[in-house]
């Protein structure tokens, strides 16, 4: 008994594996944990507000303390006697030197403060950009899937229709040019299957380069989804996609700092001017002489450094600044390009697939009734069997038509999102409602 018990335990936990499956929510988890890009651009964060608090620490007291203990020995020469003599030595130094007027410090802080925000937006962009990547891949999974049941279920449609067909040729019913054609689609059908085969394992790798684990069985579309046309004018969804883009705001921060990096280079040709406080005490002189007591001395000092010529140095700091900012700008020039085209073009494409799935399923009635009354027609001898061939063939390029084009709506509305820079979590959990 106590067998039977562990066989129906061990096998419900086996297909409690085998039927586990990911909804879109879960593989978003399994990608937040494991994307590389996206904790990349999370370090990258750190490190500008690193770069931050170093640049403010330029500008901020610089206090140090120095101690010297040591034991001398000292011996000389007077009037033809050798007098040496043994002392212990003792220094202390504090020092304190604050910046009173450094351009090219304040330039800094002002530039490394601008990294900072850039880094942040990036940040944003990697998570919109994953958000984005899960969606995209997952439905491409799904249509690759799909579209491999669908070659299945041809295959096993001619083959229902191939068994007739040798029937009736085996009883001399109809000709043998029915039996090859039939034989020849199937053929392709088949090559189909091997090729959607293909496309299915490519898309199970993609999504897994973003997890790092093989995908379970995925959570598929459900029926009854209400696909619904963008709102709104293009124009102004481009207007929007170039005020809150992340790539384009992070663009534009790089300009600034850009530009702050070509005042921190220019700066270096003004003057430098700061302040010293220090405090020696000793015991020792020059070359550890003995003093003979201990001396104290305090210093207040304002120092003045002006630079007069470094070689060219700065100058050509300051042309490759110039240049490094001008590139900068090349790049938010062609970020915005690319910003505004996806968000036109995936706009135009998520209006048009609502348009298409109507068609799509009005068609699917049609082809549907057509292959019926072709089969029909093939009963009756009206028909020919190229005929009843076509009506299936029809009917599944349908089928796979109308898939397509709900998956086309989901990608090409998460990439609207994305290039608008709307895109968040809460766009997940919708599409993840669309799911079985």
């Amino acid at each position: 008994m106590n067998v039977i018990r562990f066989c129906l335990l061990f096998a419900i936990l086996a297909y409690s594996q085998v039927a586990k499956t990911d909804d879109l929510l879960t593989i978003y988890q399994q990608a937040l944990q494991a994307d590389p890009q996206l904790k990349n651009a999370e370090l990258k964060v750190e490190i500008g507000s690193n770069q931050k608090s170093q640049a403010i620490g330029q500008m901020l007291p610089q206090i140090n303390i120095s101690a010297n203990w040591s034991q001398n020995k000292q011996a000389a020469n007077q009037s033809g006697q050798s007098i040496s003599s043994n002392y212990p030595g003792t220094r202390y130094h504090v020092s304190l030197n604050q910046t009173l007027f450094d351009f090219s410090k304040y330039w800094e802080w002002q530039r490394t403060s601008k990294i900072e925000g850039q880094y942040v937006t990036e940040a944003i962009e990697a998570r919109n950009q994953l958000i984005y990547n899960v969606v995209d891949r997952y439905f491409s999974t799904l249509e690759a899937e799909d579209q491999l049941n669908f070659a299945k279920k041809e295959v096993q449609a001619v083959q229902k229709l191939l068994k007739q067909i040798q029937a009736r040729f085996a009883k001399q019913l109809l000709k043998i040019t029915d039996l090859y054609a039939t034989e020849a689609r199937l053929d392709q059908i088949f090559s189909d299957v091997a090729q959607a085969e293909s496309k299915h394992i490519t898309s199970q790798e993609s999504l897994r380069e973003l997890t790092g684990v093989s995908p379970n069985s995925l959570k598929t579309l459900r029926e009854g989804v209400k696909y619904i046309e963008i709102q709104g004018n293009l124009q102004q969804w481009i207007e929007m996609a170039q005020s809150q883009n992340p790539t384009i705001l992070a663009k534009i921060t790089a300009i600034e700092a850009a530009q702050n990096n070509v005042y921190v280079q220019k700066s270096k040709f003004l003057p430098v001017v700061d302040l010293q406080l220090s405090h020696y005490d000793t015991n020792t002189g020059y070359q550890s002489s003995s003093l003979g007591s201990d001396v104290k001395t305090s210093v207040a000092a304002i120092n003045v450094n002006l630079p007069i010529f470094s070689g060219g140095i700065t100058t050509s700091q300051v042309s490759e600044a110039k240049n490094r900012l001008q590139l900068t700008k090349n790049d938010h020039v062609s970020a915005v390009r690319v910003a505004l085209k996806e968000t036109s073009n995936a706009y135009l494409s998520t209006n048009a697939s609502v348009r298409q799935i109507q068609a799509k399923e009005k068609a699917l009635k049609s082809a549907s009734k057509s292959r019926e009354a072709m089969e029909r027609g093939y009963q009756l001898g009206v028909v020919t069997i190229s005929d009843v061939i076509k009506s299936q063939q029809d009917e599944f390029s349908v089928k796979k038509d109308l898939a397509q084009a709900k998956y086309n709506y989901i990608k090409n509305r998460i990439r609207f999102m994305y290039a608008t820079g709307s895109i968040n979590e809460d766009n997940l959990q919708e599409i993840n409602g669309w799911l079985e």
